[in-house]
């Protein structure tokens, strides 16, 4: 499948904002297995306001407590399967897949969101701030991805350019940051349409 898979080295990071740029810009589907959080927010609903034309595919778990997953679903007395999360027919379109939290969040008692990961097989493409601390969380997060050998497409950076944890990540980390987010005024479709297409290709897509 034409597609990839977005998460972050933590809640908050702006992979909802990278999600709705690389569907609007792609022309994908978007879809968010497990959305935590839905009784006050919802990451499907935010990319559909900001890319209106956007086949946006239903949660398969939608839990209402703004917690992990495993948590949120013990509150509600439920469990989440790993086995009953598949990937949604795109049509043949590109698919974006955004996860929740990072990639060592629990989903249940004994897997955790790069478990989801390696079981749909997309490459990855890993958010991550700019500022303090990033350098230790993003190698961190790659470390977790290549141990369960999920492939890494990149890293995105938000936040105000920093060249030193920029070089740090792509030395250490031995991966490219193939694009940097400078902060935003707010997150509207009219400044979502301002902001420059990615330089890089949707993976599986034609040359």
């Amino acid at each position: 499948m034409t597609g990839l898979f977005v998460t972050g080295t933590d809640t908050g990071v702006g992979k909802t904002l990278v999600s709705a740029w690389l569907t609007r810009a792609w022309g994908a589907t978007y879809w968010k297995p497990i959305q935590t959080g839905a009784a006050e927010d919802s990451d499907s609903l935010s990319v559909a306001r900001l890319v209106p034309e956007a086949t946006i595919h239903p949660p398969a778990v939608e839990l209402q407590a703004p917690l992990s997953p495993h948590e949120a679903a013990r509150r509600e007395r439920r469990r989440v399967d790993l086995s009953a999360l598949t990937l949604p027919d795109a049509g043949g379109r590109p698919l974006v897949v955004e996860g929740a939290g990072g990639v060592m969040v629990p989903i249940n008692e004994s897997a955790l969101m790069v478990d989801l990961m390696a079981r749909l097989g997309l490459p990855v493409l890993v958010v991550t701030r700019s500022g303090l601390g990033t350098i230790n969380h993003t190698l961190l997060t790659l470390e977790a991805l290549r141990r369960r050998r999920v492939p890494i497409l990149g890293v995105v950076m938000n936040g105000q350019r920093n060249p030193g944890n920029r070089q740090a990540i792509e030395h250490f980390g031995a991966v490219p940051v193939l694009a940097e987010m400078q902060p935003l005024p707010a997150v509207t479709r009219a400044i979502l349409d301002g902001l420059p297409a990615p330089a890089f290709a949707c993976p599986g897509a034609a040359a």
